[in-house]
C-alpha cells in the first residue's frame, strides 16, 4: 500500500519535510559539534555555542529514540531550531575560514550576530512543549536550564577580545602613514604579541593570513564598501611589514650567517671571516638576498625577478611589501638599481652570476677565488637606489613631454607611447609624469587625426588616472569632453575601449559621476560600446556604466539609452564573459522605476536568473537574488508564480539559504519568505500540491 508523504513545511529559511525533521536536526547538530580547530577570535562564543548545540542534540536523539508521534505544537519549535542551528554552523564556518585579524576588527559585529542567534534560540525554546515530550527528567532539566541561560543573556561581547582589538587599531593608526613606518614608530614587539595571541606565530601563518585578507577584499570589492576595502588593505600592509620586521629582526643575522656559511664551504673559506655589509636597498624584500635581476612591479616596489615571479605564480595578486593589489603582472627591469648593484659587487670583489645560467636556487652570490678572507671595513657611500630610479624617471618624463610639445606627428606618437608605458607602472611614475606637465599635452592630442597617436594619448591618460591626484588634473585640463568623443568615435577600437576604462577610472570620484553623466554623448557611447566592443571593451563599458549608475540621475539615462536589453543578452553570451558585470548594472537599474519597467519586459530574465542561482559565481548569485527579490516585490504574483513553477527555483534558493555567502543567505531567506507570503495570499495551489506555510 502506498503511503502519502507528509506535506512539507515552509520555514523562514526554506522547505523541510517533517519526516526527516529529527534526522536533519541531528545531522546539523553533528556537523556543528564536530567542527575542529575552533577559531581563536570569537573562541568563547563559538565554544559556548557548540556546548549548547551538544545539549540540544541529546534532546533530539532522545526524542528520536522514543519513536513516538511528535505533538503538533512541537513542529514549529523544532523547525525554528533547525534554522537557528544552521545559522550557527554558517557563522562558525565564516569565523573559522575568515581572516583572524579582520574578525578581530569586527569582533563586536560578529558577537552581535551570535547574540541575535541566541535570542532566536530563546524564542524557539519559548514554544517548546517539554511537558508533552516523552523524555527523561534530567534531559528536561538540562533543556530548561539552557532556556533560562539564553533568555537572560544581555551581551556576548568578550572584553578581552575588545581590548585586543583596541591594541590592534592603535597599531594600525600608527602605521597609517609612510612617515610613521620610515621613522620606526610601529612597535613591532607589540605587533608580534598581538599576532601570537591570535595564533599567527610563523611566517607561513602570516602568508595564510594575507591570503585570507585578500579573499576578504574580493568579497567586499564592488559592494560600495571602499572604507572597508581600505581598512583590509591597511591590515595586509601591516601583516606584510610585520612579517618582514618581526621575523627578520630575530632571524636576519642567523639567516645571513647560514647564507655565508653555505657559500664559504663551497669556496673553502671559514664562515666566521665572511662578513658582508649589503645595503638593505640592494636586498630583495622577499628572499633578503642580494638581487641579481631587480624588477619593478605595478606598485612601484622592486624585487628580484625569480622571487617575485614565484610569488605571482603561486596565485598572489598583491605587492608583498605594501599589500597593494597589482593592477597588472608585468615585471619592468630596474636598470638604475641593477647598475648600482653591479658597482657594489665590483667594489667588494663579489661576482654576481648570470641569472640565466646560474643553477643555484638559494642565492646568487659567489666569491671570486682572489678575494681575501675579510672584506675591507671602510664604509662606502652608496647612492639611494630609489632616488636614482626616481631621478631617471623625472629626466625621462621631462624629455618626453618636451617632444609632445614641439615634435612632429611621428615624434609625438613615439613620445606618447613611451609615456603610456612609463605610466603603466608605479604611482611615483604617474606622479612624476604629471608634475612634468604631460597631462595638458596628452589631452590636446586626443583630437589628433592620427589613430595611433590618439590611442597612445588616451591610454597614457588612463594609466595616469589611476593616481587619484591626477584625476583632478585630468578633469581640470578639460579632458572629459575629449575622452567622451574618443569613446564615441575614436579612430581605433582600442582607443574607444581605453576611453571607456578612463571614464570608469575618473568616475570613481563621486563628483565626476555627475559631470560625466551630464555629457549627452557619454552614456549612449558607453551603451554603444557595450553592443559593438570586444570582450574587453564590453567589460570596460559595463564597469563604467555601473560606476555612473550609482548616481541616481544617471540610472534613467542608462535605461533610456537602451542598456537593459543589451545587458540581458550579455547574460546569455558565454563568449562575452561579463555576466557578473551585467548583473551588477541590472541590479542598480532596478532602483529606478524606468529600469524596473524595462527589466520586467524581458520574457527570459527570470529563467536566466534561476539558472545563475545554480551555476553563477558567488557575486553573480547575490546579484541574481537581488534582481529576483526586486521583481517579486514590484512584479507581483506573476514573477513569484514563475519562480515557484520552475522545478529548480525553490531547491536553488534552499541551497543558497543553507550554503551560500552571508549576503546570499540573507537574500535567499528574504525571497523564500516573500514567496511564502505570495502563496498564502493566493487561493490557487501550486502544481496541485498543498503547501503548509508558516511565518
Amino acid at each position: 500500500m502506498d503511503v502519502t508523504p507528509p506535506p512539507p513545511i515552509m520555514v523562514a529559511s526554506g522547505l523541510l519535510p517533517t519526516g526527516s525533521l529529527l534526522e536533519s536536526l541531528i545531522q546539523i547538530c553533528n556537523e556543528v559539534t564536530t567542527i575542529e580547530n575552533i577559531p581563536i577570535t570569537q573562541y568563547k562564543n563559538v565554544s559556548t555555542m557548540i556546548r549548547r548545540i551538544k545539549l540540544l542534540s541529546s534532546l533530539f536523539e532522545e526524542i528520536q529514540e522514543t519513536n513516538s508521534q511528535l505533538p503538533p505544537s512541537s513542529i514549529l519549535c523544532l523547525t525554528e531550531l533547525y534554522s537557528v542551528i544552521r545559522r550557527v554552523k554558517s557563522l562558525i564556518q565564516a569565523c573559522k575560514e575568515g581572516s583572524c585579524l579582520w574578525n578581530l576588527v569586527r569582533s563586536e559585529s560578529i558577537s552581535n550576530q551570535f547574540y541575535m542567534i541566541v535570542k532566536e534560540m530563546s524564542r524557539a525554546l519559548d514554544i517548546l512543549p517539554l511537558s508533552l515530550l516523552k523524555i527523561a527528567a534530567d534531559t528536561k532539566e538540562q533543556v530548561e536550564l539552557l532556556h533560562k541561560q539564553v533568555k537572560r543573556i544581555d551581551s556576548l561581547v568578550d572584553s578581552k577580545e575588545i581590548q585586543r582589538r583596541e591594541e590592534l587599531l592603535q597599531v594600525m593608526m600608527s602605521s597609517s602613514s609612510k612617515s610613521s613606518m620610515s621613522k620606526g614608530v610601529i612597535d613591532f614587539d607589540k605587533v608580534k604579541a598581538i599576532m601570537t595571541e591570535i595564533r599567527l606565530e610563523t611566517p607561513l601563518d602570516y602568508e595564510e593570513e594575507i591570503s585570507k585578507l585578500e579573499a576578504e577584499i574580493e568579497k567586499q570589492a564592488g559592494t560600495g564598501g571602499l572604507i572597508v576595502v581600505s581598512n583590509i588593505n591597511n591590515l595586509i600592509s601591516l601583516v606584510t611589514l610585520s612579517k618582514s620586521k618581526v621575523f627578520n629582526k630575530e632571524d636576519h643575522r642567523t639567516a645571513q650567517d647560514e647564507f655565508m656559511r653555505r657559500y664559504s664551504q663551497q669556496n673553502h673559506y671559514p664562515s666566521q671571516s665572511m662578513v658582508i655589509n649589503i645595503p638593505d636597498e640592494y636586498r630583495c624584500p622577499i628572499s633578503l638576498d642580494l638581487m641579481r635581476d631587480p624588477v619593478i612591479v605595478a606598485s612601484g616596489h622592486t624585487y628580484d625577478r625569480v622571487s617575485i615571479a614565484q610569488w605571482i605564480n603561486s596565485g598572489h595578486h598583491t605587492c608583498p611589501k605594501s599589500g597593494q593589489r597589482l593592477i597588472h603582472m608585468a615585471l619592468i627591469p630596474n636598470y638604475a638599481l641593477k647598475s648600482l648593484i653591479r658597482q657594489f659587487c665590483q667594489e667588494n670583489n663579489i661576482q654576481l652570476t648570470d641569472p640565466e645560467t646560474s643553477s643555484s636556487s638559494s642565492s646568487h652570490l659567489e666569491r671570486s677565488p682572489s678575494m681575501k678572507r675579510k672584506l675591507p671595513e671602510k664604509a662606502v657611500d652608496h647612492i639611494s637606489a630609489t632616488k636614482a630610479a626616481m631621478d631617471t624617471v623625472k629626466m625621462t618624463a621631462e624629455f618626453l613631454v618636451g617632444k609632445l610639445a614641439t615634435g612632429s606627428i611621428d615624434i609625438q606618437r613615439q613620445a606618447a607611447y613611451e609615456l603610456r608605458l612609463l605610466a603603466k607602472t608605479g604611482m611615483d611614475n604617474r606622479r612624476i609624469i604629471s608634475e612634468a606637465g604631460a597631462i595638458p599635452f596628452l589631452v590636446t592630442l586626443l583630437s589628433s587625426h592620427d589613430p595611433r597617436l590618439q590611442e597612445n594619448a588616451v591610454t597614457a591618460l588612463l594609466n595616469l588616472s589611476i593616481f587619484d591626484n591626477n584625476k583632478v588634473l585630468i578633469v581640470a585640463a578639460g579632458a572629459i569632453d575629449s575622452i567622451v568623443d574618443v569613446l564615441g568615435s575614436g579612430k581605433t577600437m582600442e582607443a574607444r575601449e581605453n576611453a571607456a576604462a578612463a571614464i570608469f577610472s575618473l568616475s570613481i570620484i563621486d563628483d565626476y559621476k555627475v559631470i560625466i553623466g551630464s555629457r549627452p554623448k557619454a552614456i549612449p557611447s558607453l551603451v554603444g560600446l557595450l553592443r559593438d566592443g570586444t570582450t574587453v571593451g564590453k567589460r570596460d563599458a559595463a564597469t563604467a556604466l555601473f560606476n555612473l549608475a550609482v548616481y541616481s540621475v544617471n540610472k534613467v539615462n542608462v535605461v533610456v539609452s537602451g542598456a537593459v536589453p543589451l545587458l540581458i543578452d550579455l547574460l546569455m553570451d558565454d563568449k562575452a564573459g561579463i555576466t557578473d558585470d551585467a548583473l551588477a548594472v541590472l541590479s542598480l537599474l532596478l532602483g529606478c522605476s524606468e529600469g524596473l519597467e524595462e527589466i520586467k519586459k524581458s520574457k527570459v530574465l527570470v529563467q536566466i536568473l534561476i539558472d545563475l542561482l545554480r551555476y553563477g559565481s558567488p557575486k553573480g548569485k547575490e546579484n541574481s537574488l537581488t534582481l529576483l527579490l526586486g521583481l517579486c516585490k514590484d512584479g507581483g504574483a506573476e514573477v513569484a508564480r514563475r519562480l515557484l513553477m520552475n522545478p529548480r527555483g525553490i531547491p536553488s534558493l534552499q541551497s543558497l539559504a543553507a550554503d551560500g555567502s552571508m549576503k546570499a543567505q540573507r537574500k535567499a531567506d528574504a525571497l523564500l519568505r516573500l514567496l511564502n507570503r505570495c502563496c498564502s495570499q493566493s487561493s490557487k495551489p501550486v502544481e496541485g500540491k498543498q503547501i503548509i506555510l508558516t511565518e
